[in-house]
C-alpha cells in the first residue's frame, strides 16, 4: 500500500470498511486515431505503457507529461479481489474520469458515463470471475468540441490567458467497494438549527428491511431511529437536543451510522441553515460578511489533482491564514475530500459547474451540462461547507436566458435550501438570481470605492447592474510576480511590495465598508500557469506578509454591525 498515491477513502461522508483502493500503475495508452475500439484494446493483454493513477496523463505525476491532444486512452489493471469480498456484490467506483468514459470487465462492457467532473459507479460483480479479474476504462476527450464542460482546460496547444493545462482520462481515485444484496445506495441529509435531521435515503434490494440511524457527537450518543423500507426509499426524522451548530470557523459536526440488515455505512452531517435578504447573507439567523477567494484547483505536479490529501486541507488552511473564511470554487467541481476539509474546517464554498468550453445554446451542449450539474448536487449536497450553487460563469448577453432561467429552476427543485446565482459575472436573469454578483477588475481603489459606493447612495452602478447587487465576486487578481519573464495578471504590476499592500487594502476596505454588500471574492489563492495574480504561488510559496495580508482581510465588515 504504501507506493499507492492518494490512499485515503475519497468519499468520507459515505465510507464503508470493506472497500479496496486501486490507485497506483495501470497499463495506459493514447489512441489518437481513435481506432482502439476497432483493434478491440479492451481484449488484449497488454497496453504499450504505464500510468500512474489517479493523476491525469498531461501531470509529471501520472509519469507520462503530454500535454498534447490526447482525443483517446485506454486504461487496464487486473484485480484479484480480497477474501472480504467473497459473497458480496462488487461496485467499481471512478472518482471521475474525463471526458466519456466506457468501462469493461474481463471483455465484457460494464457500463458508461458521460461526464469529466463528477463521480460514478457501476455493480460488476455479474462480469466478475475467480481469481484475476481484467479491468479495462476507455476515456474520449474532445475539449474543442464545444459539446462538453471544459472549463479553465486550453483549447489551443499552448496555455495561454486565463486557459491552463488539460486533463484527459483519469483523475480522481479508482476504487473497489464490497456491499451486501441489500444496501443503501444514498442518503440525503436536511437539518434545521431547531436540531432536526431528516434524512431521505435510497436503498437497493431494501424493502421489507430496517433502514437506521445513529447520531453521535464526541463519541457520544445523541440520538437515534429506524423504519421500515416500503419500495426503494424510506426517511428517518432524528431530532437532538441543544444540537450544536456548524458555523464559519465553528466546524461543529455530527456522526452518523447508517445501517440496512447488513450494510453500515459511516458519515457525518452539520446542522446550519443559510439565507439571503436585504443584502445579508445569513448563516444560522446570523449575518456573516463572506470573504471568498477564487480557487482554480490547479497543482503544479498534478494539474487537476492534488497530489495528496494534506495538499487539498493546505490550501484551504492557505486562505484561512489570509483571513479568507471561504472560496468559490471556479470552473471546477472539486474532489469530495476537498469538501470534507471545508467541512471539518469551518470554510464556506461556492460550488459551480465548469461550463467554458461550450455554447449552452447548442442542444448537446445544454444535455452534458444539464446531467452532470443535476449529479454534482445530488453528490455534494449533504456538505455543510457549500452555502451557494452557481452553475454558469459569465455567459454571454446573447446566450439563451431560457436556458439559464431553466437550470436555475431545476437546481431550487434540486435544493431549496441555498441560494443560486444564476450565472455569475456580467449577465442576470431578472428574478431567476437569489444573489446578484459582478466582476470588476478595476485597479485603482478610488475609482473603485467612488462606483460601489453609489450602492449606499440608491444608485445603479451602470445600466447592466442590478441595484440589487450584494456580491462582489471577482475582483482585484492583481498581476504580481517580480522576477518572472511572462505571464501576466490584471492592470499595472505595482512597483513594489509596499505599492501591492496599499492597492489591495484599498480594494478590499471599499468592499468591506460598502452596507449594501455581503460577499466579495478576490482574485485569486495561488498563481495558475501564466495567470501570475495569486496571493500565493503556483507551488504554495506566500507572496506577501500572510499576517498583514490577513488584517486587511479580516477587518469588521459594515454588514456585519
Amino acid at each position: 500500500m504504501n507506493n499507492i498515491p492518494r490512499q485515503e477513502h475519497p468519499f468520507p461522508q459515505f465510507e464503508r470498511k470493506n472497500w479496496l483502493n486501486l490507485n497506483g500503475t495501470w497499463q495506459f495508452e493514447i489512441d489518437r486515431g481513435m481506432s482502439g475500439f476497432d483493434r478491440r484494446l479492451f481484449e488484449k493483454d497488454r497496453l504499450e505503457s504505464e500510468i500512474t493513477v489517479p493523476f491525469c496523463p498531461e501531470s509529471s505525476l501520472s509519469g507520462i507529461g503530454d500535454k498534447d491532444f490526447m482525443t483517446c486512452v485506454w486504461y487496464k489493471r487486473t484485480v484479484t479481489l480480497p477474501e472480504s469480498f467473497k459473497g458480496m456484490r462488487t461496485v467499481l467506483h471512478i472518482g471521475a474520469c474525463d471526458y466519456f468514459a466506457t468501462v469493461w470487465v474481463n471483455g465484457r462492457e460494464a457500463g458508461n458515463h458521460r461526464g469529466g467532473y463528477i463521480s460514478f459507479a457501476f455493480d460488476i460483480t455479474d462480469f466478475l470471475k475467480e481469481g484475476a479479474n481484467d479491468i479495462t476504462i476507455r476515456a474520449i476527450d474532445d475539449t474543442r468540441s464545444g459539446d462538453q464542460p471544459a472549463g479553465k482546460q486550453c483549447y489551443a496547444y499552448n496555455s495561454q490567458g486565463c486557459h491552463y493545462t488539460r486533463t484527459t482520462g483519469i483523475w480522481q481515485t479508482v476504487w473497489l467497494e464490497a456491499v451486501p444484496a441489500s444496501y443503501i445506495a444514498s442518503a440525503k441529509y436536511y437539518t434545521s438549527v431547531d436540531g432536526t435531521v431528516r434524512i431521505v435515503a435510497s436503498v437497493k434490494n431494501g424493502s421489507g428491511k430496517v433502514l437506521g440511524a445513529k447520531a453521535s457527537f464526541g463519541g457520544k450518543l445523541c440520538c437515534e431511529g429506524k423504519t421500515e423500507v416500503l419500495g426503494d426509499s424510506a426517511e428517518i426524522t432524528l431530532k437532538i437536543d441543544e444540537p450544536r451548530l456548524w458555523f464559519p470557523g465553528e466546524p461543529n459536526l455530527y456522526d452518523l451510522t447508517l445501517t440496512l440488515g447488513d450494510d453500515c455505512v459511516e458519515s457525518y452531517f452539520g446542522i446550519r441553515e443559510v439565507s439571503y435578504a436585504d443584502h445579508r447573507f445569513y448563516v444560522n439567523g446570523r449575518s456573516v460578511f463572506g470573504r471568498f477567494i477564487l480557487d482554480q484547483g490547479f497543482y503544479p505536479d498534478g494539474i487537476y489533482t492534488a497530489p495528496s490529501d494534506e495538499a487539498l486541507k493546505h490550501d484551504i488552511e492557505m486562505s484561512m491564514a489570509c483571513g479568507y473564511n471561504g472560496a468559490r470554487l471556479h470552473q471546477k467541481i472539486f474532489e469530495p475530500r476537498f469538501l470534507y476539509h471545508a467541512d471539518k474546517l469551518g470554510y464556506m464554498v461556492w460550488e459551480e459547474h465548469a461550463n467554458w468550453g461550450l455554447d449552452i445554446s447548442r442542444i448537446g451542449a445544454f444535455k452534458n451540462f444539464t446531467g452532470e450539474w443535476l449529479e454534482a448536487m445530488e453528490r455534494d449536497f449533504n456538505h455543510p461547507s457549500i452555502i451557494g450553487w452557481c452553475p454558469f460563469n459569465e455567459t454571454q448577453p446573447n446566450q439563451d436566458a431560457e436556458l439559464l432561467k431553466l437550470i436555475y429552476k431545476l437546481t431550487k427543485s434540486v435544493d431549496p435550501t441555498r441560494p443560486v446565482i444564476d450565472t455569475s459575472g456580467w449577465v442576470h436573469v431578472g428574478g431567476y438570481c437569489d444573489m446578484y454578483d459582478c466582476h470588476d477588475y478595476e485597479q485603482n481603489p478610488e475609482v473603485f470605492k467612488a462606483r460601489y459606493d453609489k450602492l449606499m447612495a440608491g444608485e445603479k452602478i451602470d445600466d447592466s447592474t442590478p441595484l440589487d447587487l450584494c456580491f462582489v465576486s471577482e475582483f482585484g487578481g492583481t498581476w504580481w510576480s517580480p522576477g518572472v519573464k511572462g505571464g501576466w495578471g490584471y492592470g499595472a504590476s505595482p512597483a513594489d511590495m509596499e505599492e501591492f499592500l496599499t492597492r489591495y487594502e484599498g480594494l478590499v476596505s471599499a468592499l468591506l465598508a460598502n452596507d449594501r454588500l455581503c460577499a466579495f471574492c478576490y482574485t485569486q489563492l495561488t498563481d495558475v500557469e501564466q495567470e501570475q495574480n495569486g496571493l500565493y504561488t503556483y507551488d504554495r510559496r506566500a507572496k506577501f506578509p500572510v499576517d498583514k495580508i490577513a488584517a486587511i482581510t479580516s477587518a469588521k465588515a459594515a454588514s456585519e454591525k
